[in-house]
């Protein structure tokens, strides 16, 4: 299975579409905006790059995962926000623009964090000899993660017509080679698969849970209006599963099928917390709306 077209040609596809998507729908004012707001910028990264690896370690350590299982959690914790983390934060209330901004800025840095946190992961969990990311590997992880960016962005700008016609199909094709993607995660270890979900789930819905809190409360104890720490909630409870999938089994990366469980469980279990979270924010600014227009 490792070998396969799966893992070789079509996740690194998946990844590309999912980032070209991403690209159709940002412009150069969205990182411009970054320097405007810059305390909500550094307050979402600084939660999401130090604060929830930190989390997820103590975890898999807690729950005493596996080696390889509490590798791929970290691998999971370590990956930039999704861009699925849009439309809940629309749906919420959200400042979307900023969640924008934020997915844009994490994608580029995690080419940077996510080496760090993976390599000391796999190093304390699998042992020497089992750092997996160098910097040739990293340059494949950019050349998927950004490029397609870079191509999406400039379509937008020399033809934002087109760009927006594709926009949309393009976000249902993400969503469903991702159902994909995690079907084949969970088929290439369906051999041990109960046990693991048994294993991980609790983690991946705890790591879920703690993460969307931590992004609306750190930002709510910082001073941030409502929409901007709902966007940062959004941004730093929902990661690119895509991505962290990819560099799980990808033959040229890490290639390792036990690592990508955690975040196939993931990319099942955070849905339900996510959308009761934002139904519950988006209901609540409702009802202080209409009260304040009373």
């Amino acid at each position: 299975m490792n070998d396969s077209v799966l893992t070789s040609v079509l996740l690194p596809m998946a990844l590309a579409l999912i980032m070209l998507g991403l690209g159709l729908t940002l412009t150069v004012a969205d990182f411009a905006r970054v320097l405007r707001m810059p305390k909500a910028v550094l307050i979402a990264l600084g939660t999401q790059v130090i604060l929830l690896p930190l989390i997820c370690f103590g975890l898999v350590k807690l729950f005493d995962l596996e080696p390889a299982l509490a590798a791929g959690m970290m691998l999971l914790a370590a990956s930039p926000g999704g861009t699925t983390a849009n439309l809940f934060s629309h749906l919420a209330g959200g400042d979307v623009a900023l969640n924008v901004s934020l997915t844009a800025v994490n994608s580029v840095l995690a080419v940077v964090t996510l080496p760090i946190v993976v390599n000391l992961s796999l190093d304390h969990f699998l042992g020497e000899g089992q750092i997996g990311l160098q910097p040739a590997k990293m340059l494949q992880v950019f050349a998927i993660v950004l490029v397609p960016v870079a191509i999406g962005m400039l379509l937008r700008n020399r033809w934002p017509r087109f760009a927006e016609r594709m926009t949309r199909p393009v976000k249902l094709g993400s969503i469903l080679v991702l159902a994909l993607v995690i079907f084949a995660a969970i088929y290439t270890e369906r051999a041990n698969v109960l046990d693991y979900i048994a294993a991980v789930g609790v983690v991946a819905l705890l790591l879920n849970v703690l993460s969307l809190g931590l992004g609306y409360v750190v930002p709510k104890l910082a001073r941030l209006g409502e929409p901007q720490s709902i966007a940062c909630s959004m941004e730093i409870g929902i990661h690119n599963a895509t991505l962290a999938l990819t560099i799980a089994l990808s033959p040229a990366l890490l290639d390792n099928s036990q690592m990508s469980i955690p975040v196939a469980v993931y990319g099942i279990v955070m849905f339900f917390p996510t959308a009761a979270f934002a139904y519950y924010l988006g209901r609540r600014r409702t009802v202080q709306w209409a009260g304040s227009s009373a």
